[in-house]
């Protein structure tokens, strides 16, 4: 960054103050808090994040130092819960990305499960699953459990992306057939449980920090 595009020194000083208030307001509305969800230790928290953030980005660039600790954006995080307190039913909803990077695997397997259905070997399924991808894997998940394929998936020619299973809360079970049409359409953020992600990019995290403290992109 150029001299030019610096922050002055009053700038940084001005957001490290910004932090100190930032952090007063955390800690008194935390011990003012009305319960584990209170929307206004919620809203707190995100401020602290947000003056956290530019603090550390123009001392960053000013100094060429960062912070000893980092806090997490409010994209990172859930919004507070406002479900059921007791539950009585829930939802799980997941999502797993694949790349097919061995297409020729999966065709052979496939054209393996078309060939030992003796109902698939009579049909026109079995003559084309081994020369198309789109018909191998409706095979491949017609035949497997999503987790099972999770955990055997270089056999299938697959490569993992990210993946993500939240675990939502309800009052009820919904009518019979009532969301197949559009099963996600309905995944409200402030209903989940819990959640457990899986993603290249924390391995990534992970080996950019040095001894030092965070690397960061200079940029």
């Amino acid at each position: 960054m150029s001299d030019a595009a610096q922050p002055s020194a009053a700038e940084v000083r001005a957001a490290a103050d910004a932090v100190k208030v930032a952090l007063d307001r955390h800690l008194e509305a935390v011990e003012r808090r009305s319960g584990d969800d209170d929307p206004a230790v919620y809203d707190a928290f995100n401020a602290l994040a947000a003056a956290a953030e530019v603090y550390d980005e123009l001392l960053y660039d000013r100094h060429d130092e960062v912070t000893p600790f980092e806090i997490p954006g409010a994209e990172d995080s859930l919004p507070p819960y406002s479900g059921p307190e007791e539950p009585n039913a829930l939802s799980v909803l997941i999502r797993r990305d694949y790349a097919v990077v061995e297409p020729q695997r999966l065709l052979a397997q496939a054209q393996r499960l078309a060939d030992l259905d003796p109902d698939d070997r009579e049909s026109e399924t079995a003559a084309v699953v081994g020369s198309s991808v789109h018909a191998a894997l409706g095979v491949l998940f017609g035949e497997y459990e999503a987790d099972e394929i999770a955990s055997r998936h270089t056999e299938f020619g697959l490569e993992e992306g990210d993946s993500t299973l939240w675990v939502a809360a309800a009052d009820g079970l919904p009518d019979p057939g009532e969301w197949l049409g559009a099963p996600f359409d309905d995944a409200d953020p402030q209903l989940v449980v819990c959640r457990f992600d899986v993603s290249a990019v924390f391995d990534e995290d992970e080996l950019d920090e040095e001894p030092d403290g965070p690397a960061r992109d200079a940029s």
